[in-house]
């Protein structure tokens, strides 16, 4: 029996947790997730989607704000005596006294084909930069960020129109086979980690709210991009007549370089607002305009009376 102890927080690591609970040769003696925050528009406090799992599988799990200076609990972690430390989307920095209590290891799975996108946004930022691959890493825990040796990796596809929160779902769903799969490779000895190529390392950094101002003299591709990498945070948007609006979903018409100036609308229909940038048209199909909810494109323009030959981003 592989006894564990299960680190995360947010809903792309619940699969997981439960896979783990259910396999018969995985022991969760515990897990440790970050505090209940206020969420929503009400602020109501409310517990953390892995605190909630494994309260419903009554397992025993504890909260703290930051693990390594919890002295109270990093004993606890070192009664339990685990063979391993699981970590997934903890959000969390783990202390060299954490990562020497099991075993074994301690294990996180990344989302990304590490050595590439290390760092907090790897989901987000392959979509930025319109990659058509990505995937998930599993990797000996190091102090340095997501510089561990790696254990196992599977890809996964980037469709052209693919967002951030279906490229989150699709990682939930493939990462519990992934994490049990290494944790029974390095409990059997037949699985053995890889160093990672350091001449490949790129790193994903956190969006700000200003990252989600469109540039129109980008591409369509680009834009496209920008939009469909933020659905979830900070959101992609722009201006219309003073006034902010969110772009939710867009898709690439062309790829044609034209001539016309950049933001130029030239076409409203019932698929969304057409917008001629440097290089290709951009249909706009959604989106949320200043204290409104989210709305198809075409009722947007036909509610402020767009036409052709207006433009976004004044």
């Amino acid at each position: 029996m592989i006894k564990i102890v299960y680190m995360a927080t947010p809903d792309i690591a619940i699969n997981s947790l439960e896979k783990l609970i259910k396999d018969e040769d995985i022991e969760v003696c515990a897990v440790i997730t970050q505090p209940d925050k206020p969420k929503g528009r009400g602020k109501k406090i409310l517990p953390p989607p892995v605190k909630v799992c494994a309260d419903t599988n009554n397992i025993l799990c504890f909260q703290t704000e930051k693990i390594s200076k919890d002295i109270e609990l990093i004993k606890k972690l070192k009664e339990l005596k685990p063979d391993f430390i699981v970590t997934f989307a903890f959000g969390q920095i783990l202390s060299q006294e954490i990562l020497d209590i099991p075993k074994y290891s301690t294990i996180n799975l990344h989302a990304s084909l590490l050595p590439k996108y290390r760092g907090a946004n790897p989901i987000q930022r392959c979509l930025y930069n319109g990659d058509c691959k990505t995937g998930i890493t599993t990797m000996l825990t190091v102090l340095e960020l997501d510089a561990g040796d790696i254990c196992e990796t599977e890809e996964i596809d980037i469709t052209e129109n693919m967002n951030d929160i279906e490229l989150k779902e699709i990682i939930g769903q493939k990462a519990p086979e992934l994490i049990c799969s290494t944790l029974k490779g390095l409990f059997s000895g037949k699985l053995k980690p890889e160093k990672q190529n350091k001449k490949n390392v790129t790193v994903a950094k956190k969006f700000t709210k200003e990252d989600g101002l469109i540039n129109w003299k980008k591409s369509a591709a680009e834009i496209h991009n920008q939009v469909r990498s933020m659905v979830a945070s900070p959101t992609a948007y722009t201006f219309f007549n003073g006034k902010m609006i969110k772009i939710l979903k867009t898709k690439v018409l062309n790829r044609e370089k034209n001539k016309e100036k950049e933001s130029e609308i030239t076409n409203v229909t019932k698929q969304g607002i057409e917008v001629k940038t440097p290089e290709g048209v951009l249909l706009i199909v959604s989106v949320k305009p200043e204290s409104k909810a989210e709305m198809n494109a075409y009722d947007f323009a036909n509610g402020v009376k767009i036409k052709p030959g207006m433009k976004f981003g004044v």
